[in-house]
C-alpha cells in the first residue's frame, strides 16, 4: 500500500487525520544547501529509526541538497540534564551547545515542552527563561529556528491514567512556544498526534503509537506531512512509501529513505559512540587511543548524503 501525505492530510483510502492551521504564520524557505540540525527529546531521537521526516522534506526539496544532523536525546529538556551522562547536568548542556556549533547548523529544528509540560503550569515560566536562555547560547550559530509543538497523549485503555490533565498542559506549552517563535523570528509548527489508526495489509489496523505517547514507524510515516507541508510546501501530494513497503516494491522513495536511516545511524555512531566512556570520559586512559577512529565516520556520512541527494533530483526528475 502507498499513502500520501499532504498538507498535513493522511490519505489512505479510509483515514483522514487533519492538523490544525498554524499559530504562526511566518513563511519558511529553505536555502540551497541548508544544513538542518535536529534537537530535542524522544520525539527527534527516534525519527532516526524511520526517517520519514527526512524522507518528505528531501523529496519536497531535491534541488536544495539539504542535510541532516540528529542530534536527539530521549528525556531531553531546555536543560539538557539527561545528557550529562556521568557528570553533572550543566556538563551535559555545555557539551550540547558546543555540539550544535560544531555542526554549523543554517536551521534548528527544536523539539521542546512535551516532557517539561508534565509540571504544568507551575512549570511554565521557568521552562520558558531556560528555553530563552538556550536560544540565546546557540544564537551564534545564525540559525533558522524552527519550534515544534508538543503533541498530545492518546490513552491507550486502563490501567493508564487519563491523559487529559496532560493534554491541556501540552496545549498551553504549545501555545506559549508559539508566542516565543514569534519573538525569536522562528515558526511554530504544532504537531496533531494522530488519532486513527493506518490500515495496513489485508486492513489489519497500524498504531501510530506503542504506548499512547511515542511514536511508531506508521506514526513518523503519518506526520511527515504536517513537518513537510509546514516547511516546505508542495501544490501536490508528497507520495511517501508506507512502512509495509519493500525495496522493491515501493522504488526510488524506499531507497532514498533506507540511505536516511543508515546515514543517521552512522552520525549517531559519529557523536554518541557507546564506548564514549573509554573514548572521551574518565576511562579515556584506558582505550581513548581509539578516539582517533571516530572523526572517520565523516566520509561515510558525506557518502551517503551524496546519494541520497542524487536519488533525490533523479526520483524529482521522473
Amino acid at each position: 500500500m502507498r499513502g500520501l501525505i499532504w498538507a498535513g492530510m493522511l490519505l489512505t483510502g479510509l483515514v483522514v487525520v487533519t492538523r490544525p492551521a498554524a499559530a504562526d504564520e511566518a513563511k519558511f524557505e529553505f536555502k540551497p544547501e541548508d544544513r538542518v540540525v535536529l534537537l530535542g527529546n524522544t520525539l527527534i531521537e527516534r525519527e532516526q529509526s524511520y526517517g520519514y521526516w527526512e524522507l518528505a522534506l528531501t523529496l519536497a526539496r531535491p534541488d536544495k541538497k539539504l542535510t541532516f544532523r540528529n542530534l536527539g536525546w530521549s528525556g531531553d529538556t531546555v536543560w539538557c540534564e539527561s545528557r550529562g551522562i556521568f557528570d553533572q547536568p550543566q556538563a551535559g548542556y555545555d557539551r550540547t551547545i558546543q555540539l550544535v556549533k560544531e555542526q554549523k547548523p543554517t536551521v534548528l529544528l527544536l523539539a521542546y515542552g512535551g516532557n517539561e509540560a508534565f509540571a504544568g503550569a507551575a512549570g511554565l515560566d521557568s521552562f520558558l527563561r531556560q528555553y530563552a536562555t538556550l536560544l540565546d547560547d546557540l544564537k551564534p550559530t545564525g540559525a533558522r529556528l524552527v519550534f515544534l509543538g508538543p503533541m498530545a497523549i492518546s490513552s491507550p485503555g486502563k490501567p493508564f491514567p487519563d491523559p487529559a490533565p496532560y493534554n491541556a498542559n501540552a496545549a498551553l506549552y504549545g501555545e506559549a512556544i508559539s508566542k516565543l517563535a514569534a519573538e525569536r523570528g522562528g515558526v511554530y509548527v504544532p504537531l496533531t498526534r494522530p488519532a486513527a489508526t493506518v490500515s495496513g495489509p489485508g486492513g489489519r489496523p497500524e498504531p501510530t503509537s506503542d504506548n499512547g505517547q511515542h511514536l511508531t514507524s506508521w506514526g513518523y510515516w503519518a506526520t511527515a506531512g504536517q513537518i513537510q507541508q509546514a516547511l516546505a510546501p508542495t501544490p501536490k501530494p508528497i507520495e511517501l512509501p508506507t512502512p509495509d513497503q519493500g525495496t522493491a516494491s515501493s522504488g526510488q522513495s524506499e531507497k532514498i529513505r533506507e540511505l536516511i536511516v543508515r546515514k543517521d545511524e552512522l552520525f549517531f555512531h559519529r557523536w554518541r559512540p557507546q564506548n564514549v566512556t573509554y573514548l572521551f570520559l574518565f576511562r579515556k586512559h584506558e582505550q581513548g587511543n581509539n578516539a582517533v577512529e571516530i572523526p572517520q565516520f565523516d566520509p561515510l556520512v558525506e557518502q551517503l548524503e551524496a546519494k541520497i541527494h542524487d536519488l533525490a533530483v533523479g526520483a524529482a526528475g521522473k
